[in-house]
């Protein structure tokens, strides 16, 4: 019943929605991983995309006014993680907070040694557990720019990582995925990763990366998206553990192909 009541809910406001054309081609046309979308795909990120904006509101702070195709923009990304999943993905939450620019974040906590410290650090994305998705406009526009680098479906994975509680780099499998098989493959890469990070080695994958492993799967994420070639030399095994997870194949898409790594 629950679910009947929820397709007709959401056929109702795709009934109902008046996107505007021309600025969906725009954002399509904007990113390659987009653009390399079959006809079926992309009609489903638009209906996704919608559905989005309906649940979701996407408001400027200090002081930046925000437009039809910045809220576009960032629903097509956040999007695109949940493109053969559900909109539910993303339940528990409505608000997405954009900067014009980094941000400042202040937060405290206690170390190993019993001593309370407060920082204050810039940002170019946070994702609260149960609470908004805040944005660097300046970062988020570079999505879609072939570096591997894209803030929103970093912290949009973070998102994915919180639904069964603080990121961790493990997000709920699907119950056709094995655990201990995510495990030895991002914990083995990440691994060796912070390894190379520590000797300076040059990699194609974000060093930012080395962070934590929630970060690594954050960092994964975005190039599994914008730079799947990238993940896919370096980190096979990861790339089928992505590939499973968020039931896609980036680098078989973007090379036209129908099959990916055997």
């Amino acid at each position: 019943m629950l679910q009947a009541f929820k397709r007709w809910r959401r056929e109702r406001i795709l009934r109902r929605s008046a996107l505007d054309e021309g600025l969906w081609r725009t954002v399509v046309d904007r990113y390659p991983f987009v653009r390399a979308l079959s006809v079926p795909e992309r009609a489903r990120l638009r209906e996704w995309a919608i559905l989005f904006l309906h649940e979701k509101s996407i408001a400027g702070a200090g002081g930046l006014a925000v437009c039809d195709e910045m809220r576009m923009c960032i629903a097509a990304q956040a999007c695109m993680l949940i493109l053969n999943l559900d909109l539910d993905y993303y339940r528990g939450w409505v608000e997405v907070i954009v900067y014009p620019d980094e941000f400042v974040a202040e937060y405290e906590y206690v170390d190993e040694d019993g001593i309370a410290h407060h920082v204050r650090e810039p940002m170019t994305g946070e994702s609260w557990l149960e609470g908004p998705v805040i944005l660097s406009w300046a970062d988020a526009e570079q999505g879609g720019d072939g570096t591997g680098y894209n803030v929103v479906i970093h912290e949009f994975a973070h998102k994915l990582d919180m639904l069964n509680g603080d990121a961790n780099g493990f997000p709920p499998l699907h119950p056709d995925m094995d655990r201990a098989q995510w495990s030895r493959a991002l914990g083995a890469a990440y691994e060796g990763f912070c390894v190379r990070v520590e000797r300076h080695e040059h990699t194609a994958i974000d060093p930012y990366a080395a962070e934590s492993p929630a970060e690594f799967f954050a960092v994964l994420s975005e190039a599994f998206f914008e730079t799947p070639s990238a993940v896919l030399g370096e980190y096979v095994e990861v790339y089928r553990q992505l590939a499973a997870f968020y039931r896609q194949d980036p680098a078989a898409r973007l090379a036209g192909q129908d099959t990916g790594p055997e």
